[in-house]
């Protein structure tokens, strides 16, 4: 099933149009799951929802015809406002959210949320990318959060819950996206001509099961080959720090001279170790996941040669999460690699982190 071209989220939808029916729709959400799984077109088909003018909101659907649908459809409703991290910036510019310094408080997405809303119905504020607001710009958020105006909806859309502060997850309703299944995510591929035939959007699937990025991204030969030496190394235990270090340092120089090129790239690196740390987690857990073949193999030989528990795992995984952040501080791609893998290796020996 799905729900206004939405596939994989009838469970949610379903949570949501509850809440709608009986008047009780929050104020504040944070959507939380892989990214490339459809958390912004549920948060824009939501919102077309919410000022669809011929089908009532309690009924959360949108008839696609009216003015205001149409409005949503191609951008240009006044009711939405949508702020996403621009290619060129490691932050979300506070600029987006408070105004320029000529405007301040008096421009921006929390000052535009304020507004009367110019359908007389809602205005709604879609903040994606939230992973990258930074302590400021979270920070100015907190009052909207806290006590968001009448009639207004917040949607903050990140990839998990570790990678917001606090202060951002105690003022939000959070929902959990889950990965999209085979079925769903191989519809996805054809749906949008991602891939031009069946057997590809299969191995598609396998490659990044449940996510539509992560199923393309690693259709490129490149990372794939990357992909399978470095959870190859991970499940090893205590790996080679230098030879490792190494090899990531030169894959990330491969993007490109730009810096944001090579920031992606390493970002790449860390979502595979970030999906790795997941899964032994759960392995060590006993928990049955269902990652494709290849990981799943990878993780049985960790199990065997992990020397440490699920506590460690799980601060590994912290700690990958961790370099992440450093990532979009614009630290030095050389330190965040050392450092990371330093503690990694300081996890599996002692249980701690060095630093």
């Amino acid at each position: 099933m799905t729900w206004q071209g939405i596939r994989g989220h009838d469970e949610l939808v379903q949570r949501f149009r509850i809440a709608a029916e009986r008047g009780r729709l929050a104020g504040t959400f944070l959507f939380v799951g892989p990214a490339g799984i459809g958390k912004r077109s549920f948060a824009l088909q939501l919102a077309q929802a919410l000022l669809c003018e011929t089908i009532p909101e309690q009924e959360l659907a949108a008839c696609g015809k009216c003015a205001s649908c149409v409005q949503v459809a191609a951008g240009t409703h006044p009711d939405i406002e949508l702020v996403s991290r621009p290619a060129d910036k490691a932050f979300i510019p506070l600029e987006l959210l408070l105004g320029d310094d000529e405007h301040r408080l008096r421009a921006g997405l929390c000052y535009n949320l304020s507004a009367k809303p110019f359908g007389g119905r809602r205005k709604i504020a879609i903040i994606d990318d939230a992973d990258y607001l930074n302590k400021e710009g979270a920070n100015c958020l907190l009052k909207t959060l806290e006590e968001p105006p009448p009639n207004a909806v917040l949607i903050l859309i990140g990839t998990s819950e570790q990678r917001q502060l606090p202060t951002i997850r105690s003022r939000c309703r959070i929902i959990r996206f889950k990965p999209l299944s085979d079925e769903d995510l191989s519809a996805v591929l054809c749906e949008q001509n991602l891939v031009d035939q069946p057997a590809a959007a299969a191995q598609a699937v396998q490659l990044g099961p449940g996510s539509v990025s992560a199923s393309m991204r690693w259709l490129d030969e490149e990372l794939a080959a990357f992909r399978t030496g470095l959870i190859g190394q991970l499940a090893k235990g205590e790996f080679d720090q230098l030879e490792l270090g190494k090899q990531i340092l030169e894959f990330v120089d491969a993007a490109g001279k730009e810096a944001p090129a090579k920031r992606r790239r390493l970002h790449e690196v860390l979502d595979v170790a970030e999906d790795f740390y997941r899964g032994l987690i759960r392995s060590l857990a006993g928990v049955v996941g269902a990652e494709e073949p290849q990981l799943a193999q990878a993780l049985a030989t960790a199990v065997r040669r992990f020397p440490r528990d699920v506590e460690a795992a799980a601060l590994c995984l912290e700690r990958t999460i961790t370099a992440q952040g450093h990532i979009d501080a614009n630290a030095s791609p050389n330190n965040i690699v050392d450092a990371w893998l330093d503690d990694l290796l300081s996890v599996m020996r002692d249980g701690v982190l060095n630093t």
